[in-house]
């Protein structure tokens, strides 16, 4: 049964119930979504890539809100919210499961397959979540619940990260000198590389074995979800009248690019952080310290939802756009900086690390997560209110434009290789931050509505 067949029943237990478990849908794609960073550097190792063919990980898996974006919004016009959000969890536990069998066949494309599968399900979910916690409730606290939703997002971020740094690099081929091993790729043996994979696919069966468990709970209290989910028109809703909205395209350029820059630094930051100009760490150490970049966004979003209640929407934007391409700017100017020492040591997990001046643009690296922090949330909302396109398929063309984050690191990285240098390669970045705080201030002058299923007003 579609949700449209169930009137929305708006307060209650009912509607913290159903906000809880959307909420918990934030926390598990993030989780999902954060282990592709860690597997980038494990791939390269056991299947002796290179840096562009591990990149791979990252096109395969964000491919698919190319792919299935549109789609899913068709699926969601038609079966409803709760539906949706089942289907999306489906999607997942295959994509895990396809992903695990790489422990029988042994071929990177089996990988590769299962993380477009995996990434197709959190897609749906994407698709129906935001516009419903978006709509749960007063239309004035929409940013601000979705902030707060987004908050849980990057918990499950971090969570995903320390997780695949400490259980994907836990393997005897990341104990060895990363330059080492450039130098003389026989250093890695067989016997590591099956080691590293069967870490891998055992992480993967895990994960879905979990999630197949929260399939049945989500499934038992789908009629709830469905009770407060917003009202969908009975005629189908095509996911191509949001190409006609000037707002939901622009917003979709802002989410590509957004998107593409925070997967670019993400993707490379491991590798960024190992180099013996920045902090010089161990690969799991590195791996571990990754993640702080989604704690900054964590923190970044409860208290950017906060101040939401007190400063306008494009305001905050605008704000958080320019403080990162500042901090991409820092990257850049000391891209030639040779590392001083500051006279002293840390003790990070076991490891002594040196501080050096190499250190200002690992921690600016680091930070622009706490800047990337309202964004995504943001610039969906504003869309949403200045699309003249249906909410679904606004949503869904937005959930399309996530593909940037498999576009956007490609370009990181022949830059990083072109000039020698990985952070010259944050100027692709900085270029996106750019165009985030135009959309910004642009969006400030634009008409608002009531985000709806019918809508006709502005552009």
């Amino acid at each position: 049964m579609s949700d449209s067949a169930i009137a929305p029943k708006k307060g209650g237990t009912g509607l913290i119930l159903a906000v809880i478990y959307v909420t918990a849908l934030f926390f598990i794609w993030a989780f999902v979504t954060n282990l592709v960073d860690p597997l980038i550097k494990s791939t390269k190792l056991i299947y002796s890539l290179d840096l562009f063919s591990a990149m791979l990980c990252q096109f395969a898996f964000f491919s698919a809100y190319f792919v299935m974006s549109l789609p899913s919004a068709w699926v969601l016009s038609k079966v409803g919210y709760a539906n949706s959000i089942i289907i999306g969890l489906v999607g997942i536990v295959a994509g895990c499961g396809i992903a695990w069998s790489t422990s029988i066949t042994h071929t990177y494309v089996t990988l590769l397959v299962g993380l477009f599968v995996a990434c197709s399900g959190i897609t749906m979910l994407q698709v129906a979540a935001n516009p419903l916690i978006a709509t749960m409730g007063d239309p004035k606290g929409s940013a601000f619940r979705l902030n707060m939703s987004q908050a849980f997002n990057s918990l499950g971020a971090f969570v995903g990260g320390m997780f695949g740094a400490s259980f994907l690099f836990n393997a005897p081929l990341f104990k060895l000198d990363p330059d080492q091993v450039t130098l003389h790729p026989d250093l890695v043996t067989p016997d590591m590389k099956a080691v590293g994979l069967h870490l891998v696919t055992n992480v993967y069966l895990e994960i879905g074995a979990a999630l197949a468990l929260f399939v049945i709970a989500v499934f038992l209290v789908r009629n709830v979800i469905a009770a407060n989910s917003p009202a969908i028109s009975t005629a189908a809703v095509s996911p191509l009248a949001a190409l006609k909205s000037k707002w939901a395209n622009l917003g979709s350029i802002a989410i590509f690019l957004y998107v593409g820059a925070e997967v670019a630094v993400l993707s490379g930051m491991i590798f960024f952080l190992e180099q013996k100009q920045i902090m010089h760490l161990p690969t799991q150490l590195a791996g571990l310290l990754s993640p702080f970049f989604m704690l900054c966004a964590m923190i970044g979003r409860f208290g950017g939802g906060w101040l939401m209640n007190y400063v306008k929407a494009t305001r905050m934007l605008s704000i958080f756009a320019i403080c990162a391409a500042i901090l991409c700017g820092i990257i850049i100017f000391t891209a030639h900086m040779e590392p001083a020492s500051l006279g002293s040591t840390v003790t990070v997990n076991g490891v002594v690390v040196a501080l050096t001046t190499g250190f200002l643009p690992g921690f600016a690296a680091i930070l622009i997560g706490f800047f990337n922090s309202i964004m995504f949330p943001t610039i969906f909302t504003l869309t949403l209110e200045r699309s003249s396109a249906p909410a679904s398929s606004t949503s869904g063309l937005m959930c399309m434009a996530i593909f940037g984050g498999g576009v956007v690191p490609p370009i990181f990285g022949l830059v990083a290789d072109a000039t020698g240098s990985k952070s010259i390669a944050f100027v692709v970045p900085l270029v996106c931050y750019l165009y985030v705080l135009w959309f910004a201030l642009a969006a400030k002058k634009a008409p608002v509505h009531a985000i709806e299923e019918g809508v006709s007003a502005g552009h």
